[in-house]
């Protein structure tokens, strides 16, 4: 094999895709050039799979876009400024989403290495009057009520879950890949699973040795592609992931004067511009009656907090901390490493809800009480930092429960909390700093209307 030279790589392929109905397996092919295919395969449980002309038709469609979205995964390796599609052609609005994902997808991935991604990635068209018609809407394709849930081992896919059963929706817990802590939390719903297998090429590990460009990608863009391909499948009608509407908002990047140069959304595949412009692709394009939403996209994280604490009958089974989920390297020996931003923002965000014994049993720590932790919980407050690059709240929900819990007894004579007292909390305006203001649900959701009106009344209560 010739040594991988980013710098050297003119095109990325996507080069083929199938789909085998009598195993349930995907193939994803890529390469660089003229090199070697990298060949990626996901792995759905319960083949074989009897599919009809619209259904299969369906699948079809749903299967290029997984095609297309999960190549970000390699196409990030090299980065070239030509991309070609080997064996099928796309319309504009297929390319406009799968370029948007790219951009803005790899927004993180970018700005810690130096990149300018604008205009780079532009996926080949096919000309007006061919075989690719952009025009037709998909039609119904028969999918029952069926849920499938996507859930990710933390809080707030548990909130989504248990909100649902409580409106009587029929569900089915989705994860992807091997983490046996995400399994565990599955099985302690009682309900249903579905783990769907996902193996990335083993050339891309190897590229990645050899100097390959490496970073963040929109890993809940490839996940929704693989639910909606899952769901075809299966026959379930609804796709549901757990974004609250901080996910919406990326780290603003200052520079030594003060002023913002630029927002950088971490988790922008998590945001609202994506659960929108994906939403209405599938049901306009793969499958007219397969609704795709997140269940708490109304709501802060904070407000998923609140509802999480009502219930500890996950408290010993529920992680949110990344470095259980890390692909490579060490990971933590128990459930929190309790040193991440993860670790911080969820412990954080718990203390206003739950009593300090509960939550400090949780975690096997009290985080507040540590000086060490000073600069991680100072980058959650945006305080001569930015928001850091996870899945964390706003900047203000974090300077809100901070203030919350500088106003009880229990909290207030922990260290970082008296810190906050006496160095920051003066900098703020109180008036910014109540609590109450960021529990309000929101309207901006595609949660289905008789669904939302079940469902909100629990979120209020």
């Amino acid at each position: 094999m010739t040594a991988f030279d980013k710098h050297q790589i003119s095109t990325f392929r996507f080069v083929r895709c199938d789909f085998d109905a009598q195993t349930g397996v995907a193939s994803l092919v890529y390469a660089f050039d003229q090199g070697e295919e990298m060949v990626e395969t996901i792995s759905v449980p319960g083949a074989p799979f009897v599919l009809d002309g619209e259904r299969e038709a369906a699948v079809q469609q749903a299967l290029r876009l997984l095609h297309l979205i999960a190549g970000v995964s390699y196409y990030k390796a090299g980065v070239p400024e030509q991309v070609r599609i080997d064996s099928y052609a796309i319309d504009a609005a297929t390319a406009a989403l799968v370029e948007s994902v790219y951009l803005h997808g790899l927004g993180e991935f970018a700005y810690r290495n130096g990149l300018n991604l604008h205009g780079r990635f532009k996926l080949p068209v096919a000309l007006a009057g061919s075989d690719v018609d952009g025009t037709a809407a998909a039609p119904r394709v028969g999918l029952g009520e069926q849920a499938l849930v996507a859930i990710g081992g933390g809080k707030d896919s548990l909130v989504s879950i248990e909100a649902l059963r409580a409106s009587g929706v029929a569900q089915t817990v989705t994860w992807i890949g091997g983490s046996q802590l995400i399994r565990s939390c599955a099985e302690r719903t009682g309900l249903p699973t579905l783990n769907v297998g996902r193996t990335l090429a083993p050339a891309l590990f190897e590229l990645n040795r050899q100097g390959a460009w490496n970073g963040h990608i929109p890993v809940t863009a490839v996940n929704s592609a693989i639910l909606v391909l899952a769901a075809l499948l299966t026959g379930a009608g609804q796709v549901v992931f757990s974004n609250e509407r901080s996910a919406s908002y990326g780290s603003q990047i200052v520079a030594a004067d003060g002023s913002v140069t630029a927002e950088v959304n971490h988790q922008w595949s998590k945001g609202w511009a994506f659960e929108q412009a994906f939403g209405q692709y599938v049901e306009r394009r793969v499958a007219a009656d397969l609704r795709y939403y997140s269940l708490l996209r109304p709501l802060s994280e904070l407000a998923v907090a609140r509802q999480f604490a009502k219930t500890d009958h996950y408290d010993a089974h529920f992680s949110s901390c990344n470095r259980n989920f890390h692909i490579m390297g060490e990971r933590p020996a128990h459930r929190w490493c309790g040193i991440c931003p993860k670790c911080h923002f969820v412990f954080l965000a718990l203390a206003p809800f739950m009593p300090k014994t509960r939550l400090v049993k949780i975690f096997g720590r009290n985080l507040l009480d540590d000086a060490a932790q000073a600069g991680g919980f100072d980058a959650l407050l945006e305080f001569h930092d930015h928001k850091p690059f996870e899945c964390v709240g706003e900047g203000r929900e974090s300077r809100a429960a901070l203030a919350t819990l500088a106003t009880r007894a229990e909290w207030k004579e922990d260290v970082l909390v008296t810190r906050f007292i006496r160095e920051i909390q003066p900098q703020l305006e109180a008036a910014e700093l109540r609590i109450e203001p960021l529990l309000v649900i929101e309207k901006e959701h595609r949660i289905p209307a008789a669904l939302w009106e079940r469902v909100s009344a629990n979120f209020a209560a």
